[in-house]
């Protein structure tokens, strides 16, 4: 029977690092200290490794239930939709895409707070620090905490409602009051948005008051066409009209336009301009870009009929009477 060397660890005699460390380099003070050297770092680095992987792994899952690659996700197939009878399935199909991506993105910021919050009690609990103590004060000074950072529940409490009732998703074109733009990403606590010029807007969500959605259901583009008061109306009416229609019934407009355009008439009559009116039903977030086509081309059928604008080119300025003295 070997017997123990004085100058060894009342730790040696159990197996574990303490052992092991001994048996490797016979140094008494690093065999004492292995396991808050060795052991307690080496399950920390791992506790914080399965973290960010099952992180990595649970965002993967997420993006492949709410992506669908292409198709629409099954995760969302019982939530209600705005429809209405004049919208097609590829229509549901995309809105419910967005809807998807933007339930994803608070998904995995929730799923990454969850991770890393469990990760941070588990290395609590390796440092042989009592979790119960910590969790106990945790409380006390969340409620504390809560009557200060009121604005934080209520930016919460506000994105989670907001992506319930489906007031706006990804990809959609939204008037929050201050800013206007396309939402790029919707948080727990902020949602941003880019403006036509390219500005990233970040938008508390509990600031949020009303929303003005330009992307949910279908769009209406109304057009704008003023005339002299010398043209004829009734012709002009007529041309627009037509022309509209069978820009509607052509590619590009075709895959935009979703009901044939209504001529409504004579909007606004004023001292210098009679106004015309022409709406259309249109996909969601393509009704400027049917405007501006629509506008094109009326303008050059109003030129092709001699329908003349208000002011037209080569009218003859009336002097500038001299101011009397």
């Amino acid at each position: 029977m070997e017997l123990p060397l004085v100058t060894q660890p009342n730790c040696v005699q159990e197996p574990g690092w303490c052992q092991t460390i001994f048996r490797w380099t016979g140094n008494e003070w690093l065999a004492s200290y292995a396991d808050l050297l060795i052991a307690k770092p080496l399950n920390i680095v791992l506790i914080v490794i399965v973290a960010f992987l099952l992180r990595w792994l649970v965002h993967r899952t997420i993006n492949r239930l709410t992506q669908g690659n292409g198709k629409p996700p099954k995760l969302l197939t019982p939530l209600r939709e705005r429809r209405a009878d004049t919208l097609t399935a590829e229509l549901l199909s995309e809105r419910r895409l967005q809807r998807a991506r933007t339930i994803g993105s608070v998904l995995k910021s929730l799923a990454s707070f969850v991770i890393f919050g469990l990760a941070a009690i588990y290395v609590l609990q390796v440092l042989s620090i009592q979790v119960a103590p910590v969790l106990a004060s945790a409380g006390v000074l969340g409620v504390a905490v809560a009557f200060g950072a009121q604005n934080l529940v209520r930016d919460f409490l506000s994105g989670m409602f907001m992506l319930v009732e489906d007031q706006y998703g990804v990809g959609d074109v939204v008037d929050l009051g201050e800013a206007t733009g396309t939402v790029e990403a919707v948080g727990l606590r902020v949602t941003t948005l880019r403006d036509i010029n390219g500005t990233v807007w970040y938008v508390r969500n509990g600031e949020i008051l009303r929303v003005g959605n330009s992307s949910q259901g279908f769009a209406v583009a109304v057009v704008d066409f003023p005339i002299s008061h010398t043209s004829d109306v009734q012709k002009a009416i007529e041309v627009a009209g037509k022309v509209a229609t069978d820009a509607a019934a052509r590619e590009p407009l075709s895959k935009d336009v979703l009901e044939p355009p209504e001529m409504l008439g004579v909007d606004q009559i004023t001292a210098d301009t009679i106004t015309l009116r022409l709406t259309t039903k249109v996909r969601p977030g393509r009704q400027w870009a049917v405007q501006r086509r629509l506008r094109a081309e009326i303008k050059r059928a109003y030129d092709d009929e001699d329908i003349e604008p208000p002011y037209p080119y080569g009218r003859p300025v009336p002097p500038i009477s001299p101011a009397k003295p």
